[in-house]
């Protein structure tokens, strides 16, 4: 009989060896090659060739456009992170640090979905009783919903076929397993062909799938990286434990925009939505006090007001500090380089201290503008307008460049209040003239100009 050859397979990142190495040679990361068999797939020395059916094609203009159906939550601010609602068939992957609230927003919305639908809840990680606690807390109480304590898929899928609920949540991928792969729950193989098997029951039956998924040491999605590729829509959930809002965001979705967030609050009966992020993230902030600035960024559709602080002081040190909560450090000590070199105003010697309050993460290069505003603040000790927003990208020459939405940023500046805004001179251009007549808008080239129009 022939031995079967093992392969290696890294846990991070799915690369495959047929040799064990002790460090991956893709992801760089130690201990991470375990040892895989593969899975028997026929009979040894079958030569037979099963038929295979021809498949149909069809030309595109035969195929309908209808608008896909979607089922609401019930909570406007889930129903806006996935595009209008969970689409029928789709599978989608929910991940986020543990205890950040993933179980427990998934079981309010079966509150909400229960009324009209059924849904079947299977769970690897607790059992049956500890759901109807933790349901009962947060008052979740319909008839509609199921509850499944399993981990072999096998079972799953057929419980599937025959309860045929309106939606299924597996929580979590990484306790699912399959008999025939000979590894452990949560490899990488088993991460990925469970995967596999509830996508194409997703597809085949019409049921949207919710898998719930850990998270690495690095925030990233536990499992290879294939795992993103197969589900339609990828949601990150995020949140500090120190603060009692959470931000779902959406990474992919193929039935919707990117990029787009929700926003809610923990509390003691369970997350709660927030219409209004920018008047929370706004709330409590110092007034005439140097080193502040608002910011204005877009996530997705929807424009956020968030306040940066900065705080510059003589360093005890011989290399001065820097450090950053809730931007890019690279990217800030890219704008302490372009204030030394091009502005004129040294950093040198300097510690220099930068956060995003409220624990909001700003990606966008518009915000740009409202660091180096907050680092000068702070600097020269002069207080930014409390009535003023800032916003644009930093060049490596010095230039204020054009940011996109310019317009609807100013109106949501305007609608919490803010009374003057310093934007890219270039953006000035495409602006409607009932704007400009109801808001101070003042369009800046440099940072010097930018700072000079702040603390007039």
């Amino acid at each position: 009989m022939a031995k079967v050859k093992s392969f290696y397979v890294c846990s991070e990142c799915g690369y495959e060896s047929a040799k064990w190495y002790g460090k991956c040679p893709q992801c760089g990361e130690w201990n991470t090659m375990e040892e895989q068999t593969p899975v028997a797939v026929g009979k040894k020395g079958s030569t037979a060739k099963a038929s295979v059916a021809v498949a149909s094609v069809k030309k595109l203009s035969e195929i309908s456009s209808d608008i896909e159906k979607r089922l609401l939550t019930g909570t406007s601010e889930f129903d806006r992170v996935l595009g209008g609602g969970i689409v029928e068939g789709s599978l989608i992957l929910l991940s986020g640090d543990p205890g950040i609230g993933k179980s427990t927003i998934l079981l309010q919305i079966c509150q909400k979905l229960g009324q009209s639908h059924t849904v079947l809840y299977i769970s690897g990680e607790e059992s049956a009783r500890q759901i109807k606690l933790r349901a009962n807390r947060l008052g979740v109480d319909t008839d509609n919903l199921f509850i499944l304590a399993e981990t072999d898929v096998a079972t799953i899928v057929e419980t599937i076929k025959i309860e045929k609920p309106d939606m299924v949540i597996i929580d979590s991928i990484q306790t699912m397993m399959i008999d025939d792969v000979s590894s452990n729950a949560g490899s990488v193989t088993q991460v990925r062909e469970c995967t596999n098997i509830f996508m194409h029951l997703a597809k085949s039956l019409g049921i949207p799938i919710f898998i719930v998924g850990h998270v690495n040491k690095d925030g990233a999605i536990a499992g290879p990286k294939v795992l993103e590729h197969i589900v339609d829509t990828v949601l990150y959930f995020e949140g500090e434990r120190n603060y009692s809002y959470r931000i779902l965001r959406s990474a992919k979705n193929r039935f919707g925009s990117t990029n787009e967030i929700g926003v809610f609050e923990m509390t003691q009966e369970g997350l709660k939505e927030v219409q209004n992020p920018s008047l929370l993230m706004l709330s409590g902030r110092p007034k005439n006090t140097s080193g502040t600035c608002v910011a204005c960024t877009m996530e997705g559709s929807r424009p956020i007001l968030a306040e940066v602080q900065g705080l510059v002081t003589a360093s005890g040190f011989g290399t001065p500090r820097r450090m950053s909560t809730g931007y890019d450090y690279n990217r800030m000590s890219m704008i302490i380089a372009v204030l030394e070199k091009r502005a004129g105003y040294f950093f040198n010697g300097m510690d220099a201290y930068l956060n995003v309050v409220g624990g909001l993460k700003l990606y966008e290069p518009a915000a740009d503008l409202t660091v180096a505003l907050a680092l000068l603040s702070s600097l020269k000790d002069v207080v930014v307008n409390d009535s003023t927003l800032a916003f644009g990208e930093i060049g490596l020459a010095g230039e204020i460049r054009a940011v996109n939405n310019c317009e609807q940023r100013i109106q949501e500046a305007q609608r919490l209040g803010f009374t003057k805004c310093v934007i890219p001179f270039h953006n000035y251009k495409s602006l409607s003239k009932e704007l400009k007549a109801s808001v101070d808008i003042i369009p800046v080239r440099t940072i010097r100009a930018a700072l000079e129009a702040v603390t007039e």
